[in-house]
């Protein structure tokens, strides 16, 4: 990789090396690793992939904590089960915080269901994501996040928006049912009480303003968050996407459509890694074979992505596992 593009990538705080499932996204994410606490970054590279292989490249238990891999150089797995469960606790706190006590199990059931619900897991995923990305700078020149494979990279880049409209519309619900109740009090010349289905207690059960106010602004925080992340993420200055992928039919095609869907968001893409190239000593009849069909697939990636810098990776003899083969692809990625 030309070294003044790999300084480019390396100076943004936020860097996403994205593509489809098994390219070598974690060996490259990890090499890049190496290569910006080298250069005197301090780097947090965190793996939302819930098939985590970052620990085993390292030969390192990282699990959900910051953990040390190299100097300058930490790692984090992300459990996304994990962190809904954590998620979902939360939201049961806050809430009780704001309900009469015999509301209790209702919210324990409902939270509970709203545990298997579709997009929980992911949207859990999302928000520590979010709070990451909004934090850096505070204790780390760049977070580089190996992320799962491209659908699931989409989904979380998307999300931002999803959410914040929908807390936008719980807002705007609460404001219409906070002027519905005051319109109440007044025509019936008085407070009403609240009946055991209310998922918010009635005025008298909390100080006057106390519950409604602490709803919208959990609410309002959590809106924000998203909106920062979502800024972040569309910031050229900020945040930049990697793109890995082989010289194979199905990596083409999915990379060109993440690149695409990445395009009309607004996310930049910055360069191209092209993994596991056959390497130009490699010979026999099938290797040549191999090398012909791998040609023609390289000329495709430069007909669809002609715009984009790229840097091909050889074919490894074994596969890629410990420090000693990290800091060798790193090296791979300076030449």
């Amino acid at each position: 990789m030309p070294d003044t593009l790999l300084r480019q990538l390396l100076a943004r705080r936020l860097l996403f090396v994205g593509g489809k499932g098994g390219v070598g996204k974690t060996t490259v994410a990890s090499a890049l690793g190496i290569v910006a606490a080298e250069a005197g970054r301090r780097c947090l590279l965190v793996s939302t992939d819930p098939a985590h292989s970052l620990g085993d490249i390292f030969g390192e238990r990282i699990g959900d904590r910051e953990t040390a891999l190299a100097p300058g150089l930490d790692g984090l797995e992300i459990d996304p089960d994990a962190e809904a469960e954590r998620h979902l606790v939360s939201v049961k706190t806050a809430m009780k915080q704001l309900v009469h006590p015999r509301l209790y199990d209702e919210i324990d059931r409902q939270l509970d269901l709203a545990r298997h619900a579709p997009g929980a897991t992911e949207a859990a995923l999302l928000e520590r994501v979010a709070r990451l990305m909004t934090g850096a700078g505070s204790r780390y020149d760049l977070i580089l996040f190996d992320t799962a494979p491209a659908g699931h990279t989409v989904r979380l880049l998307t999300l931002p928006e999803i959410m914040a409209a929908w807390t936008d519309g719980l807002l705007a619900s609460r404001a219409r049912a906070g002027r519905l109740a005051a319109s109440l009090r007044h025509f019936g010349g008085g407070r009403h009480k609240g009946d055991e289905l209310t998922m918010i207690d009635a005025p008298q059960d909390h100080p006057a303003g106390g519950t409604e106010a602490g709803i919208a602004e959990r609410l309002t925080a959590r809106r924000r968050l998203f909106q920062e992340a979502r800024a972040a993420l569309v910031d050229p200055a900020v945040t930049t996407f990697l793109l890995v992928l082989n010289p194979d039919k199905l990596s083409i095609l999915e990379s060109r459509r993440t690149a695409d869907i990445l395009s009309r968001f607004g996310v930049p893409v910055s360069a191209l890694v092209v993994n596991r190239v056959l390497p130009s000593e490699a010979d026999g009849a099938f290797l040549g074979a191999r090398r012909d069909q791998e040609a023609r697939y390289l000329q495709e990636i430069g007909d669809t992505f002609p715009d984009l810098p790229r840097l091909s990776l050889p074919l490894r003899p074994r596969d890629v596992s410990g420090r000693e083969a990290i800091v060798e692809i790193a090296g791979l990625l300076r030449s």
